[in-house]
C-alpha cells in the first residue's frame, strides 16, 4: 500500500474515531487494507479504484451520519422468540402516514393486550459501521391499553383500525432524510414494529430512493391470527388454512398494522440497498411510493430515482410521474422484479384521511375506475396492451422462479459491467430467485434502445416451463434510462448479513463483489450531472 492510501486511512479512521463509531472506523480499515482477491479472475474491489473515503468527502452530509454510534436493536425480529403475535396481540401499532417532513408529526396508534407499560424506540437505518441503523429517540415508559377490534368492510373486505393515538414525534430538522423504523417494545419483552420515512423534499439530492409502501400493504396478511387477515391475495378459510382468491380483500387499508414482527414482506430487499448505499457515502434522500402518488416528491427533480425492493402495485399519478421524469431525461433502476404490475387507486379513509385505502380488484369488476381505467393489471387494461408496463421498464414480469438459478451475463462490454471481468455466458449461481422479467414480444416495445444485459433460463412453478429472464437497460428517445434488475436477489448480495433467514441468498463472495461494483457501476452512470 503506498504512504498516501496509508495517510487516508489513518486520517479516516481518526474522524471515524473521533465520531465515537469504533466499528466503523475498523470497517473502513479493512477495507483499505485488504488484499482485493477474491479468485482468479475476480474483479479489483470498487475501492481500489474509487475509495469509500474520495466519495464521502465529495458528498458531505451522508458519510458524517453513518459516522455516528449505531445499534443492531432496529431489527424487528432480533427476538424473535418474543415477536408479538397477531393472535395474542402483545403489542402492535401503525403510523398514521408513510412519510413525514422536518416540522411534520408522525403519530402512532399502538394496542397492548394487557394495561402495562412500553416504550417506542425509532431508527434511522443505514450503515451505522455494519450495525444497520441508529437510535434517533426513544419515549418514555407508556401505559398501554388494548384498543377496538377492528373492522372488516363486508363489501371490500378491507380491514381498518381507528386506534386513539398512543405517542407522536415532530420530526427535528436534524434528522436525515431515511428510511426509519419505529420498534413497540413491552416491559416484558414483546416487540412489533413499522417503518416510515422521513423526507427532504426541498434538497434535490442526486439520488431519490423510494419506498413501495403500497406494495407492502397489498401482501399485509394482519392480523395473521388463522381467522381475520386479509390482503390483496388471500383470506382465511373455516379452519384456518388460507383461502384463494374468492377470500382475499379488493381494498386494504394503511390504518391497520403489519402482520407479526412488523416487518413488511420483502423488507430486507430495501434495506439492503439504504445500507449498501448509505455505507458508500452517496448523496440521498428519500420518498413513500405515496409521495409520488399525491405529488409531495417530484421525481423529476432527481437525475436518478432507485426502486430497490418489491414494487408492485402502482397508481396512475405514479406511473404518470414515472413517465414524465423518463421523458424529462432522468434515470430511474428497479434491483427487484415484478414492477408497476397492478394498477391500483388510493382513496379516502372512513373518517375522511387521503389516501389511507388502496383499491385493486384485479379480475373482480371494478365499479369505480379512475382515468386510467379498472384496477388490474396494467398490461389488461387495454385491449391493445399499451399500457403494459414494458413500455416504461423495458422489460416485464414473466414467472415466479421455482427454484434459485444462475443469472447468466450477457454483453461484457456493457458500462454495467465495467470493472466486473465478467465473461459472456458468465453465471452468477442462485442469483434469479423469486420472481423474475423478461421481454415480451406481445407488449409494446420502448421507445429508444433496449440492451439485454442477462438472459438466464428458469422453471416457472405455476406453468411447470422453462422461461427466460433478461436484466435490461433502456435508454428512452426522451434522454432517460430504466434499469431492471429483473430478479428478486439482487439488491440482497449487497450487504452480507440477512436479517431475515428466510429469505436467504446464498450467493458465493465473488457474486456478491461483481454485483455490487455492478451496482455502483449503476448509481454512477444514473446520477453523473445530477442536479443541485
Amino acid at each position: 500500500m503506498s504512504s498516501r492510501v496509508q495517510r487516508r486511512a489513518v486520517l479516516s479512521m481518526f474522524a471515524l474515531a473521533t465520531a465515537g463509531t469504533v466499528a466503523a472506523a475498523h470497517t473502513l480499515r479493512e477495507k483499505l487494507l485488504r488484499p482485493g482477491r477474491l479468485a482468479a479472475g475476480a474483479p479489483v474491489p470498487l475501492e481500489a479504484v474509487e475509495p469509500v473515503a474520495n466519495v464521502a468527502a465529495r458528498l458531505p452530509g451522508i458519510s458524517e451520519e453513518n459516522r455516528l454510534p449505531g445499534s443492531r436493536n432496529w431489527i424487528p425480529d432480533q427476538n424473535i422468540r418474543r415477536a408479538s403475535s397477531d393472535g395474542h396481540g402483545h403489542i402492535m401499532g401503525y403510523a398514521s402516514t408513510t412519510s413525514a417532513g422536518h416540522g411534520e408529526t408522525v403519530d402512532f396508534h399502538i394496542s397492548v393486550r394487557s394495561a402495562r407499560t412500553y416504550r417506542v424506540s425509532v431508527f434511522r437505518i443505514g450503515h451505522y459501521g455494519g450495525l444497520g441503523a441508529r437510535l434517533m429517540t426513544t419515549s418514555a415508559a407508556l401505559t398501554g391499553r388494548r384498543q377496538a377490534a377492528p373492522v372488516t368492510d363486508p363489501a371490500t373486505g378491507a380491514i381498518s383500525c381507528s386506534w386513539a393515538r398512543s405517542w407522536s414525534v415532530r420530526i427535528p430538522k436534524g434528522w436525515r432524510s431515511g428510511l426509519y423504523q419505529a420498534v413497540f417494545t413491552t416491559d416484558d419483552g414483546y416487540r412489533s414494529s413499522t417503518p416510515f420515512v422521513v423526507r427532504e423534499p426541498e434538497r434535490a439530492s442526486a439520488l431519490l430512493c423510494v419506498i413501495p409502501f403500497t406494495t407492502y400493504q397489498a401482501y399485509n396478511m394482519w392480523p395473521n391470527d388463522g381467522k381475520n387477515g386479509k390482503n390483496l391475495y388471500r383470506g382465511y378459510l373455516p379452519g384456518g388454512a388460507a383461502g384463494g382468491t374468492t377470500t382475499r380483500a379488493l381494498k386494504v387499508s394503511f390504518d391497520r398494522p403489519y402482520a407479526g414482527s412488523g416487518a413488511p414482506a420483502w423488507f430486507n430487499m430495501d434495506t439492503a440497498f439504504v445500507r449498501w448505499a448509505e455505507e458508500r457515502g452517496y448523496d440521498i434522500t428519500y420518498a413513500s411510493s405515496l409521495d409520488l402518488h399525491d405529488g409531495t416528491v417530484d421525481p423529476g427533480r432527481y437525475r436518478a430515482v432507485f426502486f430497490p425492493g418489491h414494487d408492485e402495485y402502482w397508481s396512475e399519478p405514479m406511473y404518470a410521474s414515472a413517465s414524465r421524469a423518463v421523458d424529462a431525461g432522468r434515470n430511474l433502476a428497479f434491483l427487484g422484479a415484478n414492477n408497476v404490475y397492478f394498477h391500483v387507486r388510493m382513496e379516502k379513509s372512513a373518517n375522511g384521511r387521503p389516501n389511507r385505502v388502496m383499491a385493486c380488484y384485479k379480475t373482480t369488476t371494478d365499479p369505480a375506475p379512475d382515468a386510467a381505467g379498472p384496477t388490474t393489471l396494467w398490461r389488461s387494461i387495454r385491449p391493445d396492451r399499451s399500457l403494459a408496463e414494458q413500455r416504461l421498464l423495458g422489460i416485464q414480469f414473466n414467472g415466479i422462479v421455482k427454484a434459485p438459478t444462475p443469472l447468466v451475463v450477457r454483453q461484457p462490454g456493457h458500462w454495467l459491467w465495467r470493472g466486473t471481468g465478467v465473461r459472456d455466458g458468465e453465471q452468477f449461481p442462485r442469483l434469479i430467485g423469486v420472481e423474475a422479467d423478461g421481454y415480451d414480444a406481445a407488449s409494446p416495445a420502448p421507445q429508444g434502445r433496449r440492451t439485454l444485459l442477462a438472459e438466464s433460463r428458469y422453471q416457472d412453478s405455476k406453468q411447470a416451463k422453462t422461461k427466460i429472464q433478461h436484466t435490461a437497460v433502456t435508454e428512452h428517445e426522451g434522454g432517460g434510462t430504466v434499469f431492471m434488475a429483473g430478479t428478486f436477489h439482487w439488491p440482497l448480495t449487497l450487504v452480507d448479513d440477512d436479517i431475515y433467514a428466510q429469505n436467504a441468498v446464498k450467493a458465493n463472495a465473488v457474486t456478491k463483489a461483481k454485483i455490487r461494483r455492478a451496482t455502483a457501476n449503476l448509481v454512477s452512470r444514473m446520477t453523473a450531472g445530477a442536479p443541485r
